[in-house]
C-alpha cells in the first residue's frame, strides 16, 4: 500500500510534462520549426533527381558509341574521348550526405561538363556520315539523348532553387533561430557554379531534322 501511494505522485508529476509537450509541439510547428528539415529534405531529393538524370545519360552512351563505331570506326580519337569522359564522370559521385562539400561538387560538375563536351564533338563528327544519320537506332538514341539533356537541365535548375531555399532558412529570421538553437549541425549545401542562363541543354541535332 505504501509503495502504491508513493508511486501515484510520480504519475501526477509526469502529467504536466505531457500537457506542456501537447501545447509546445503545435506551437513549434506553427512557428516554422519544420522549415529547416523540410527544406533540407527537398534539396536532398532534388540532388537525387540530378544524379538519376546524369546516370540516365551515362547509360545511353555505350550504345551510342557502338552505333557510331559501326559507321565511323576510324574516328577513334573522338570515340575514345567519349568513353574516357564517361568513365571519369561515373567515377566521381556526390551523395546527398556529402552535399556540404563545395570541392566535391565542383569535381563532379567538371567531370560531367567534360562528358558533355566529348558528346558534342561526337555529334559534330556524325554530320559527315549520312548513312549513320539515317540509321534507325541512331535516330532513337538521338531522341533519347535530347530528352535526357533536357531532363538534366530541369533537374539542375530544381536543385539550384532547392539549395537556395534551404541555405536561406539557415540565415534568415525566424528560421535562423531554429538553426542556432536546434539545428546547429546543419550546414549550407554546395551549389552549381554555372550561372542559370548558361545551363541550357546542349543542342542534340544530328542533322536529321528538316528545315522549315
Amino acid at each position: 500500500m505504501l509503495a502504491q501511494r508513493l508511486a501515484r505522485p510520480s504519475t501526477f508529476r509526469t502529467l504536466p510534462a505531457f500537457l506542456m509537450m501537447a501545447i509546445v509541439l503545435p506551437l513549434l510547428a506553427g512557428c516554422g520549426y519544420n522549415t529547416i528539415p523540410t527544406a533540407e529534405e527537398n534539396a536532398r531529393a532534388a540532388w537525387s533527381e540530378v544524379l538519376n538524370q546524369y546516370q540516365r545519360r551515362a547509360d545511353l552512351i555505350p550504345n551510342l558509341v557502338e552505333t557510331v563505331k559501326g559507321y565511323a570506326s576510324h574516328e577513334k580519337d573522338t570515340l575514345d574521348a567519349v568513353v574516357q569522359a564517361r568513365a571519369k564522370a561515373t567515377q566521381i559521385t556526390v551523395t546527398p550526405e556529402t552535399l556540404k562539400d563545395p570541392e566535391a561538387l565542383k569535381k563532379f560538375q567538371d567531370a560531367q561538363a567534360g562528358l558533355t563536351s566529348a558528346l558534342s564533338r561526337l555529334i559534330a563528327v556524325s554530320e559527315a556520315y549520312p548513312d549513320l544519320k539515317a540509321n534507325q537506332n541512331f535516330l532513337a538514341l538521338q531522341a533519347q539523348l535530347e530528352g535526357t539533356e533536357n531532363r538534366i537541365a530541369v533537374a539542375r535548375r530544381d536543385y539550384i532553387q532547392a539549395v537556395r531555399d534551404y541555405n536561406l532558412t539557415l540565415k534568415t529570421f525566424p528560421s535562423v533561430l531554429w538553426a542556432t538553437f536546434w539545428f546547429r549541425g546543419n550546414e549550407p549545401f554546395a551549389n552549381f557554379t554555372v550561372d542559370e542562363d548558361k545551363m541550357q541543354p546542349p543542342k542534340v541535332d544530328f542533322g536529321t531534322k528538316q528545315g522549315g
